[in-house]
């Protein structure tokens, strides 16, 4: 399962053997339960995390309900790039949505890695730029597109999460009720498009 990371790094570069075995080494692999929570509201994020199976969900406490705002599934990494870049404690969690496994990235272990393979450092970089980016998007369709858009989008770009994910949490992540969900649902239906993939 470990060499799920190391695939993902070559997708982006090739690597040699000696760094891919670096890599690996450097690896410190996790699994949590469903229900773990990876980062609290009120704590400082010193970790990052590679998915290599499972699925985490960040979410917000407004008005003491939860509000989604990002679904993570295998070979996405999930951190408080905020907290972790200012040191300052997060506004949101993190939560294993399912039983998942995940690489756990330090500063420690990846200044470690700098030192021995300086193009590490370039690699990294890249990763966190598409990490933002997909950060950028996510935060782009909750201001340009309707809920109802949200939905069309996540059933064609990640079908699995709606097995993977509860309704009402489903409900939250596009910005809507459950009941509103449902009306979206039966809309869908009723214009012949499906109402879940």
């Amino acid at each position: 399962m470990k060499h799920k990371l190391v695939d993902y790094f070559r997708r982006i570069t090739p690597l040699s053997d000696e760094e891919a075995q670096a890599l690996l080494d450097s690896m410190v692999v996790k699994t949590c339960p469903k229900g773990t929570h990876l980062l609290m509201a009120g704590q400082v994020c010193t970790e990052a995390y590679f998915i290599l199976q499972g699925c985490v969900r960040q979410y917000y406490v407004v008005d003491g309900e939860e509000r989604s705002n990002g679904l993570f599934t295998e070979d996405d990494w999930v951190l408080s790039i905020h907290s972790m870049m200012t040191r300052t404690p997060a506004d949101h969690f993190l939560v294993c949505a399912e039983d998942t496994t995940v690489v756990v990235g330090t500063e420690q272990r990846e200044q470690d890695l700098f030192r021995r393979f300086p193009r590490f450092e370039g690699i990294s970089r890249r990763v966190m730029e598409r990490v933002l980016a997909e950060q950028q998007e996510r935060l782009a369709s909750y201001v340009t597109d309707s809920p109802e858009q949200r939905y069309l989008k996540l059933s064609k770009t990640r079908p699995d999460i709606f097995q993977r994910i509860p309704q009402y949490q489903l409900a939250s992540y596009i910005g809507v009720k459950p009941e509103s969900l449902s009306r979206i649902r039966k809309r869908l239906a009723t214009r012949g498009k499906p109402a879940t993939p």
